[in-house]
């Protein structure tokens, strides 16, 4: 009886301390860091002080960097793109979903499951949140997500899920059909499926999915299935392939900043 009542005690701590590392920035400068949902998210702004009242906020969500290793994949298109498209004072953000860290080791509050099964609706609901307090910040007037892989999943929920939060999205290497990607894998069973949240996009939207044709992990059979179901519901959609691109080499392909060019008007 005691060691039950001592097993109790533990898990009731390590609930407690989990709890008590949840918080918000107190830091928060919307530079570098922003809350979001009851966390403290990383970020990295480029564009200012020129975009300090930014035309377009473009927001990067890196993706689930299975190898362990910092997510950096989405820094230097966000910095590329807020270089090329600076006349157009664009606030280009690269935004570090929860429980990733960065090159120096900072990071997001919040948890991302072993990088495996975190498209979960709290942490959408944390990386929503904490675009919408950047719209809110520099009230721009136009707001684009740019997603990789898990981030590009995130982004297509987040479409669904707030409706109003973004006016176009481009989705790069997408499992943007959960159910069909996770066939013949471990299932994950606490991620939401954006496909399931495709019908509640708005109509006003506007969406590109960029897909590489060496992509041995999200078929581009996952972000047509999604697109198909966006244009049944009269949103502005369309699939681009990227000839000879890896799931991961896709990012760093002109596509993609051709893609974010259309998407920013």
């Amino acid at each position: 009886m005691k060691r039950v009542v001592r097993i109790v005690s533990m898990l009731l701590a390590m609930v407690s301390a989990c709890a008590a590392q949840a918080a918000p920035c107190t830091n928060e400068d919307f530079v570098t860091h922003v809350s979001g949902a009851g966390e403290c998210l990383v970020i990295a702004a480029f564009g200012l002080p020129l975009a300090d009242q930014p035309t377009v906020l473009i927001v990067w969500l890196h993706g689930d960097q299975s190898d362990g290793g910092p997510a950096i994949s989405h820094v230097t298109p966000a910095q590329q793109v807020s270089t090329r498209f600076a006349a157009d004072r664009v606030l280009s953000i690269a935004m570090w979903r929860p429980g990733y860290s960065d090159a120096r080791g900072n990071t997001s509050g919040g948890d991302n499951h072993g990088r495996t099964d975190s498209y979960t609706k709290t942490n959408v609901t944390i990386v929503g949140d904490a675009i919408a307090r950047l719209k809110s910040h520099y009230s721009p007037a136009r707001t684009v997500l740019v997603g990789h892989s898990g981030g590009a999943a995130t982004a297509a929920i987040l479409l669904g899920m707030m409706p109003t939060l973004a006016n176009a999205a481009v989705l790069v290497s997408c499992p943007c059909d959960l159910r069909a990607w996770r066939t013949g894998r471990r299932w994950w069973p606490n991620s939401e499926d954006p496909l399931a949240w495709a019908e509640k996009v708005s109509p006003s939207d506007k969406v590109i999915a960029l897909t590489g044709t060496s992509d041995d992990n999200t078929a581009p059979q996952l972000a047509q299935t999604y697109l198909n179901v966006l244009i049944t519901h009269q949103v502005d959609a369309r699939f681009v392939s990227i000839p000879n691109a890896t799931h991961n080499s896709a990012l760093r392909a002109p596509e993609v900043i051709d893609a974010v060019a259309s998407v920013m008007k």
